[in-house]
């Protein structure tokens, strides 16, 4: 197996972490700070470095607002993210292609 597409993976995408933002993000337009804390089962702390991370990458967006006096945080993946996403999937399917036994 070539391990250049290996070497390619985006690694803001790669941490299981921001995989799973974005996997989320890809199948909603938004998603609120809750709402991904409660599917992902992760900390405030920790959900709050990853999408940091994601948005100093240009791959998600985060939209702070108020709905019902209660401050509400949205996160939504950019069309950067959405290219970048798609771009980190088709490589993965290069490399399990790849690794399968011929």
């Amino acid at each position: 197996m070539n391990p250049e597409p290996l070497l390619q993976l985006d690694r803001v995408i790669h941490e299981r972490g921001r995989l799973a933002i974005m996997s989320m993000l890809a199948a909603s337009p938004e998603l609120s700070f809750i709402e991904l804390r409660a599917a992902l089962e992760m900390t405030d702390g920790n959900l709050t470095t990853h999408i940091r991370s994601l948005q100093e990458a240009g791959y998600v967006s985060v939209a702070k607002s108020y709905r019902k006096k209660r401050r509400l945080t949205t996160v939504s993946m950019t069309p950067a993210g959405r290219e970048a996403f798609t771009g980190y999937l088709a490589l993965l399917e290069q490399i399990v292609r790849e690794a399968k036994p011929r």
